[in-house]
This record gives C-alpha cells, structure tokens and sequence, in this order.
C-alpha cells in the first residue's frame, strides 16, 4: 500500500494513527501542501480534489478521505484490531463522534481555509487565530465533551477500552488545537482520553514532527 501523506496534515495524522493500530505498513508518499504539491498533475490524477491522504492499495484500488480510508482498512482487513465495534448502535456513535471532529471541527480550521481568510479578508494571522481558529475549536470541542462526558460508553477511550476511529480523530485534532495556542481545560474528558491514546505507540508514531517528512 501506499499512502499520500503530508505530517502536519491532521486528517493524514488519522489515517496514519489507524494503520499503526492495524500493524499495517505502507510506502509514504509526501504532498507537501505549502508547497501546493496536492496541485499538480500527477497528484491529481490520482486525487482530483487536491487534498490528502489518499490511499493506494496493493490492487491498485484508490481510497480517500480519511473516514472512508478508515472504514475501507476496517472492511479489508477483518483479522486486524477493528476500529468500530460490531453492533449497529456503537458504529453509529464512533461514526457520529468521528463526524463531529472530520465533519464539524476540522473543515473550519483546516489550512486552506484559514489561507483564504487571511487572504481574501486581509486578517493577520493573530486576528484570524484568535476570532476565527479559537472560537470555533471551542464551539466544536463543547459540543463533543458533551457527547462524552456521563455517556454510558465512555471508556478509557472514546467508545469503551479500546481505541476506535474516533479516538484517530480526537487525537489529531487536540494536537493542533494544542499547537494554536487553545486552552483545552474545559474538556476534561476528552483530555483524559487524548493522554490514554498518547500512551500508545500507535499514537506515538503516527505523530507529525517524527514523520519523514517533518520540518522543524
């Protein structure tokens, strides 16, 4: 397998925590999305939407958005260490916390966005880090302590004790809201869970500044 990858890429850093949990390995492949390599030619070929991962399998079969990668190992590889649990009622919750992050928190503050406003809005990067990235962390990280906080399928992580896709969502995000300077106090929970999974080789390894690509 191959998978097209960027370090500081939080929907990459998923994919990349899922196939350490997996014990799956795969060639990586830099995009380097400052340098706008998810534009040219060739990486469009095999992702017309510019963005990363995208995953090539060893048939030759190509899997992108992270969720859909996820799922894809999941479905593929059923001898691995699954990352949804098997009844209708816990997929749908590992989906909907998986969702809140990929869907709701993530799209807002994720690099081409936060370009464009201080582009087309002349906002300097304070500015936009502190009324745009903060504000919305904060909305969204509310929202999905909530989820956690009391829930009968809370465990050591987010749905029971053993990691699933949600907990390959939670982390990335954290991080880079860590990164950006946000005060993450009020979501005791979710920092609970997010230093479980850090525990974790898994996790440790697929961490943006020790992938080959990782710029200081």
């Amino acid at each position: 397998m191959k998978l097209y990858d960027y370090y500081r890429s939080s929907a990459a850093f998923r994919v990349r925590i899922a196939l350490n949990i997996k014990g799956l390995e795969v060639d990586q492949e830099s995009v380097h999305l400052r340098h706008k390599d998810q534009r040219s030619e060739a990486y469009l070929a095999v992702n017309p939407q510019g963005l990363v991962p995208a995953l090539v399998d060893d048939d030759g079969a190509v899997v992108t958005q992270s969720l859909a990668i996820i799922e894809y190992l999941d479905e593929t590889r059923p001898d691995t260490p699954r990352l949804l649990p098997d009844g209708a009622g816990g997929r749908a919750r590992v989906r909907a916390l998986s969702d809140a992050i990929a869907c709701d928190i993530h799209p807002l503050n994720n690099l081409r966005v936060l370009r464009h406003i201080g582009e087309a809005f002349d906002v300097d990067e304070a500015t936009r880090n502190d009324a745009w990235y903060k504000h919305w962390i904060a909305e969204g990280m509310s929202g999905f302590e909530g989820m956690l906080a009391g829930h009968s399928e809370t465990g050591e992580f987010c749905h029971g004790d053993r990691p699933t896709m949600a907990d390959c969502c939670l982390v990335p995000q954290i991080y880079n809201a860590e990164r950006f300077g946000c005060d993450m106090s009020g979501y005791p929970t979710a920092m609970r869970i997010n230093a479980t999974c850090l525990a974790l080789d898994a996790f440790q390894k697929a961490l943006p500044e020790v992938q080959p690509d990782a710029e200081a």
